[in-house]
């Protein structure tokens, strides 16, 4: 895999000849080396190689989302050709509220129509399109496998990011879901990373209370970044519980139900050459991932004293042995 540090091949001041993407990253160049990979696929896929016959200037937000206008900011006032702003919601939302006029590409899990990003899917408008997994619509479903993972349990609890804009409609079909399935909901509240533990701290709390429950996360790229730890406290306090990113079973944690980042990244990445080559954004509609994946671990599941049906094993893409 190419190093990030490999992708820097512009810095602000620097006259280069080659089309300049400004790439606004709400995180670190270490936990979005796999989704820079695979944006660097698709841009090769599109003719475009970095350092070659494109620059990608990046500004890095380092997991403080709140620093993501300002940063989108920078990036219009050094004149980048393309801003990609992938990685979530909030990035796209702080890239279209600079009211720059360059073309916008953005990557994220929401419903980018709900959210007021673009028009339609079909017909997006204006300077931006992208690529959506929407992997929020698949919130429930999480809820739905802890469910069949506790058929006893009467109440789970679900975490969810204060901050995140698609927090509202996320906890609105949870709810919905959890009155189908008859199971109470406890929500809890997370949006930096010291929250972490005195949040599952308090699940275990409530459960010892109440009888055990499983924890469900909503789809939130802050979360999805922080997978490894995560799945260190679930395990810690002897908690089942499920994200939207393949990373948190594979980092230990007992399973993950949602969109292919990957392929979305791909995705955005021949979305960028294919503008740099002089196609219009308004032409080309926003793409969907539909592919979504289901990821468990064994021997968390043994661990945790919760094993799965073989009916779900059957059924996942990929089994942690």
């Amino acid at each position: 895999m190419a190093g990030a540090a490999t992708w820097t091949t512009v810095s602000y001041g620097q006259k280069t000849s080659m089309p300049v993407i400004g790439y606004l990253c709400p995180e670190s160049p270490e936990l979005f080396a796999s989704r820079l990979e695979a944006f660097r696929q698709g841009l090769e896929e599109a003719g475009f190689v970095a350092g070659r016959n494109v620059a990608i200037d990046f500004q890095w937000a380092n997991g403080q989302y709140s620093r993501l206008p300002a940063l989108a900011a920078e990036l219009v006032a050094r004149n980048v050709d393309l801003i990609v702003a992938p990685g979530g919601a909030p990035v796209a939302l702080a890239a279209k509220a600079t009211g720059t006029t360059k073309t916008i590409v953005f990557e994220m899990g929401g419903d980018p129509v709900q959210l007021r990003v673009v028009d339609s899917l079909s017909r997006p408008g204006g300077n931006i399109t992208g690529v959506s997994s929407l992997s929020v619509d698949v919130s429930p479903k999480r809820l739905e496998l802890m469910r069949d993972l506790l058929p006893t349990a009467t109440r789970l609890a679900v975490v969810a990011n204060p901050t995140s804009p698609t927090a509202p409609s996320q906890l609105q079909k949870l709810q919905a879901a959890a009155e189908a399935l008859r199971v109470q909901l406890q929500i809890y509240s997370a949006s930096k990373e010291d929250e972490f533990e005195s949040m599952f701290a308090a699940v275990a709390r409530d459960g010892a209370k109440d009888g055990p429950s499983g924890v469900v996360f909503t789809s939130d790229p802050y979360f999805a970044f922080r997978s490894v730890r995560l799945a260190a406290l679930a395990m810690k306090y002897q908690l089942p519980a499920i994200t939207q990113t393949r990373d948190f079973p594979v980092a230990g944690g007992l399973m993950s139900y949602g969109g292919d980042f990957m392929q979305s990244h791909r995705r955005a990445g021949i979305y960028a050459g294919r503008i740099l080559w002089g196609e219009k954004p308004s032409d080309l509609p926003v793409q969907l991932v539909t592919k979504v994946e289901l990821v468990v671990n064994l021997k968390a599941a043994k661990l945790l004293g919760h094993p799965f049906s073989a009916a779900v094993i059957a059924g996942a893409d990929e089994v942690i042995e």
